[in-house]
C-alpha cells in the first residue's frame, strides 16, 4: 500500500517496529524511514496505519513517541487496521483533542489486493476528513466508501468477516463432500462457479483447499481475532451470530492442529482430519 502511494508521487516516510523492514522498503521504493511513529508523522498531511490489534494501534498513536504527538493541527490520521469500534472511537476522540481528524478505514482484499492496488475500503469519520483522505486512499483501492461516523467503517468490516466465515465454511464442506463422493473438485468448481454458488471465495480459495496448500493469504490467527471482535460487538448490540460463533470454534480447531498461520481456507483441513 505504501508502495502504491510512492508510485503515485506522494512523499512517503515509513515506520515499522522491525527497522530492517522499513529500510528494505526505502531501498525498493525511495522515500525515508523513521525510528518512531512520532518522527514518521512529523509534518505529514496524512498519516496511515495498518497494524495488528487494538493494543498495537494504541501504541502507535498514543504516548510521547506516538503518531499523534508528531501530527500538526488539520492533518488526518487514516487507520486501515481491523480493530474494535470502541478503540476507534477512543482514538477519534484523542485525535480530536489535538485538532487532528481520524478516519477508520479497514480493508478487504488480502495481500493480493494490497499488492495489486485493488483493495476495498470501508470508512467511518467526518465527511470532510473522509473526502480528503479518499484522494490518497485511491492509490491502492478499487472501491472506497464512507458508511457513517467514527466506528462505522469497523462495524462494516465486522459484517465482511461474518460473511466470509460462513462462505469459507460452506465452500470447505462442499469441496470435502465432492472428494468423498469421488468427484473431481476442479470440474465441480468449473460447473458451479458460474452459477448461484459462485463467489470471490470460491474463485480465490478453491485451489488452496484442493491442493491442501495454506501458506498464503489471511492467517487463521488474525481471523479469530476479527471474529472475537464481531462476537463481542454482537453481545453488545443484540445481534444473533450462531454460524459465526460455530465457525470461530472450527478455526480454534485449526489452531490446535498447528494451523494458526495457515490461510483461512484451511477450514477444509479440519474436515479432512475428522474423516
Amino acid at each position: 500500500m505504501a508502495g502504491h502511494l510512492a508510485k503515485a508521487g506522494h512523499e512517503v516516510t515509513v515506520y515499522n517496529r522491525t527497522a530492517a523492514k522499513a529500510e528494505k522498503w526505502v531501498a525498493e521504493h525511495g522515500g525515508a524511514w523513521a525510528p518512531t511513529p512520532r518522527e514518521a508523522a512529523n509534518g505529514a498531511t496524512f498519516v496511515l496505519s495498518c497494524v495488528g490489534n487494538d493494543d498495537d494501534l494504541r501504541s502507535v498513536c498514543l504516548g510521547d513517541d506516538g503518531a499523534f504527538a508528531g501530527m500538526d493541527a488539520g492533518s488526518i490520521f487514516v487507520d486501515h487496521t481491523t480493530v474494535s469500534a470502541q478503540v476507534t472511537r477512543e482514538l477519534h476522540a484523542a485525535a480530536g483533542e489535538r485538532n487532528v481528524a481520524f478516519v477508520d478505514a479497514p480493508i478487504s482484499g488480502g495481500q493480493a489486493g494490497a499488492e495489486n492496488g485493488q483493495l476495498v475500503v470501508m470508512c467511518g469519520g467526518e465527511e470532510g476528513a473522509y473526502g480528503d483522505a479518499e484522494t490518497i486512499i485511491d492509490a491502492y483501492t478499487k472501491l472506497c466508501k464512507r458508511l457513517g461516523e467514527s466506528g462505522a467503517g469497523q462495524l462494516c468490516k465486522m459484517v465482511n468477516q461474518i460473511c466470509i466465515a460462513g462462505l469459507v465454511q460452506g465452500l470447505s464442506e462442499g469441496l470435502h463432500f465432492a472428494e468423498k463422493a469421488g468427484l473431481d473438485g476442479r470440474d465441480v468448481v468449473d460447473v458451479i462457479g458460474g452459477g448461484a454458488a459462485g463467489s470471490w471465495q470460491m474463485v480465490n480459495r478453491y485451489e488452496a483447499m484442493l491442493d491442501d496448500h495454506f501458506e498464503h493469504g489471511f492467517a487463521t490467527d488474525w481471523m479469530r481475532k476479527d471474529l472475537a471482535i464481531c462476537l463481542k460487538t454482537a453481545e453488545e448490540n443484540g445481534a444473533s451470530l450462531p454460524v459465526t460463533a460455530l465457525v470461530d470454534q472450527f478455526y480454534k480447531d485449526v489452531q490446535n492442529m498447528g494451523g494458526g498461520r495457515w490461510d483461512t481456507s484451511s477450514l477444509i483441513a479440519r474436515l479432512r482430519k475428522l474423516g
